[in-house]
């Protein structure tokens, strides 16, 4: 396990390097010679200098593209906030081993791999309304899990998850982190009627309620109010960080997973990019609370890493562009 406790891993977030402004730089510069007018790529370009930060390569590359969906079960289904029933995690962890899922047919087209890690599916996390969701020894072992996922051999990760009952976490974790009350942040997730809204929101202020005492602290909000698959999110995205890794992060779940380590650290976020903004409640102004404009709006809202795969395209079509694009002096095309 790589983090033995929350202090090991607080100071691991706050440990983290700002990329490569060369690399960086030597991509702008290129940018300009290409044969188009300046900045007429818009975010294609800043995306190509975006993964030269990262990468630590003048010419960055996307050889090695892996996809990570993580999964938990979680003990506040208990409070009826979900459409579904638990055991829909565990068929819909098989239907992707099966190759039938959304995230097989979109890992295939983006060229990437794709891996998934189901953590401790038999024994879903506390009801957060009742108890922590975790205590400090479950979450930095799913912290750990995550972090152990990714290897410095990879040119960009998507993250994704799987969990029925995960976008209640999620929203309380939002909560307690931004502020604004519950009815802020929570959606229908899964499609709940209005009466499950309604018990969604309860279930989220009995839990800060519960776990007042921890909300000064974004390790102690992630432990209390999150989930395993949350967790590994959270540790994945600093293992990547730490190995030169971009990061394309999906839809709400996934960027609130995220989110602790941006509290934790002003550019704790700033090797990753939003994929997309998703249609459930509270996603976009979570990316606003985080800085992280959003590549596309599709209105989706599956999960499964389903809008962090679709973006792969759009990164591969930005490095082709500055790859292959001829330069003026190259295409013999005269500047203004």
């Amino acid at each position: 396990m790589p983090f033995k406790s929350l202090d090991e891993l607080r100071a691991a977030c706050l440990d983290l390097h700002s990329g490569s402004d060369a690399a960086a730089n030597a991509v702008a510069h290129r940018q300009d010679t290409l044969t188009k007018p300046q900045g007429s790529l818009g975010r294609l370009e800043t995306v190509a200098a975006w993964l030269a930060r990262w990468q630590g390569r003048d010419i960055p590359k996307l050889d090695r593209v892996k996809v990570f969906v993580f999964a938990g079960n979680h003990g506040v289904t208990a409070q009826g906030v979900s459409a579904f029933p638990s055991e829909v995690t565990v068929q819909m962890v098989a239907n992707f081993a099966g190759g039938g899922a959304a995230i097989n047919q979109l890992a295939r087209i983006a060229g990437a791999e794709l891996d998934v890690i189901p953590l401790d599916l038999d024994r879903p996390t506390g009801d957060f309304t009742q108890e922590p969701a975790m205590d400090d020894e479950a979450f930095l072992a799913a912290v750990s899990a995550g972090y152990d996922a990714i290897s410095r051999d990879l040119d960009l990760v998507c993250f994704g998850e799987m969990g029925i009952g995960n976008t209640t976490p999620a929203a309380a974790i939002s909560t307690a982190l931004f502020g604004g009350g519950a009815e802020r942040w929570t959606g229908r997730g899964t499609g709940v009627d209005d009466a499950g809204l309604v018990r969604k929101i309860v279930a989220i202020e009995a839990g800060l309620k519960r776990h007042a005492p921890a909300l000064a602290d974004p390790l102690k909000v992630a432990a209390a109010l999150g989930g395993r698959e949350l967790a590994a999110i959270l540790g994945a995205t600093l293992a990547a960080r730490h190995l030169g890794v971009p990061v394309l992060l999906d839809g709400f779940v996934c960027t609130a997973a995220a989110a602790p380590l941006a509290r934790l650290h002003s550019a704790g976020l700033a090797h990753t990019l939003a994929a997309h903004v998703s249609a459930e409640s509270g996603h976009r102004r979570l990316l606003e609370a985080l800085g992280l404009p959003p590549l596309l709006d599709l209105g989706m809202r599956l999960g499964e890493g389903s809008g962090a795969c679709l973006a792969v395209n759009i990164v591969r079509s930005a490095l082709e562009c500055h790859t292959r694009m001829a330069s003026f002096e190259e295409a013999g095309v005269s500047e203004k």
